[in-house]
Formats: structure tokens, sequence, C-alpha cells
């Protein structure tokens, strides 16, 4: 792709494609999102974009500088659907704590997206609502900038690396997400108390831990720290 873009009231298209579409960013992304969603990565061609939205591939140049330009709108559209609906309650931690698994959720319904999206900044405007809210939340709770700022980048980036671990677990072929789970009651189920008296002892727990996410425990973890940190600044 090539510097082309247009400012939106210019680039409207108000013929339909072959598809019956009226082409628009939102319709771009969404398209995107569905195709790497049933592709992969490699869905991400202006060519199969443009044949999914029955349109000439050229049209595509007129909403986004490239194709990174466009993962960057998929990126931001995970984090505009994270934060759809939300309302604050004024509790600190039970806002963060929504917020981080609505992130999560987000995430993993889009595995194959969020592979290639979580760890990407976008500038873009769900992401900076997203960076003001929860700086609004930390800051509204008393949490000093100097905290704020390093609690906020902990609390995001936890968020996104469970999402974007979990999302790859999802993303593997069905037979080879039961077999790597299976791995906890075959392998580390048998293994004796004489040779791993640890892992026996609660053999029983981590094979029905093991199957689903540490983020829900991982975030309280981090919720209970940063209050405490915050009952240091009130003493």
């Amino acid at each position: 792709m090539t510097e082309r873009v247009v400012p939106e009231p210019q680039r409207r298209r108000r013929k339909p494609t072959k598809q019956g579409t009226v082409l628009s960013e939102q319709v771009i992304v969404a398209t995107a999102l569905r195709l790497i969603g049933q592709h992969g990565a490699a869905a991400l061609t202006v060519r199969r974009l443009g044949a999914a939205l029955g349109a000439d591939p050229s049209a595509v140049y007129r909403y986004f500088h490239n194709t990174d330009d466009l993962m960057l709108a998929v990126a931001d559209e995970l984090i505009g659907r994270a934060q759809h609906g939300l309302e604050l309650s004024g509790d600190w931690r039970a806002d963060l704590r929504a917020i981080g698994m609505r992130v999560h959720a987000a995430y993993q319904a889009h595995p194959q997206a969020a592979m290639l999206a979580a760890h990407r900044t976008t500038g873009r405007d769900n992401e900076i609502r997203a960076v003001e809210t929860i700086l609004g939340v930390l800051r509204s709770a008393g949490f000093p900038d100097r905290e704020a700022v390093p609690i906020y980048h902990a609390f995001i980036d936890q968020a996104l690396a469970f999402a974007s671990q979990d999302a790859a677990a999802l993303a593997l072929p069905a037979p080879a997400r039961a077999a790597d789970l299976a791995v906890w009651r075959v392998r580390y189920g048998r293994l004796g108390p004489d040779t791993h008296p640890n892992i026996a002892a609660t053999a029983h727990l981590l094979i029905t831990d093991m199957d689903r996410s540490g983020y829900p425990f991982a975030l309280d973890l981090l919720l209970e720290a940063a209050a405490a940190r915050l009952a240091t600044h009130r003493a």
C-alpha cells in the first residue's frame, strides 16, 4: 500500500460493492477481523480483503496507508469492544477488575487477532479513551501520579499478556489443545511422591487449575498489591 489515505468526507463510497456493502473504515476493520479469525495472519492482504468486500483491492488504500495501519485499526477495534457498555461504579478495585476482565474477554473472542494485536500501541481513539479511563480510576482513588502511572503500566501489560497467551492456546487446533491439557493428567498426574513430592501432592489441583486462565487470580493479586500501596499513602 502507499500513502493515498484521504479524509473521511472525501473517501466515502456511496455506491455499494458487489456484496451490497457501502465501504467505510468500520466495515473494512470488521471484515479484516473476520478474515483473521478464519485464516490467521495470512488473511490480512489487500487482495483477500478486497475479495471479501466485493471491491477492488485498491479501494482499501483510501482508508489505510498500509496493512500495518489496518492492523493497528483492528487492534484498536478490540480495545473499543472491551470498553463497550462499561459503566464505572466509583469503586476503583471493582472498576479496574471489570476493565481487566473485559479486555481479556474481548481478546479471547478473537484469538487469532489477539495474537497479532495485543502487543501493539495504536494511538487511536479507543486506546486513548482506555488509557484516560484507567488513569482516571487510579488518580480518583487517591494514587499519586508517580504511583498511578506504573500501576497502570503493570495493569495493562498483565491484561494484554494473559490475553495474548490465552488467545494462543485457544487458537491451537482442537487436537493440539486437548493434548496439551492431557499432559497434566497423563504425565504430571502419574508422578510419584518419592521422586516428585510437591507435584504428587498437588496434582489433583494442577489438573483442574491448569485447564483455565490464570488471569483472574493474577489480576486480584495485582489489585491487592496496589491497595496495599495506596494504604501506605493514606497512613
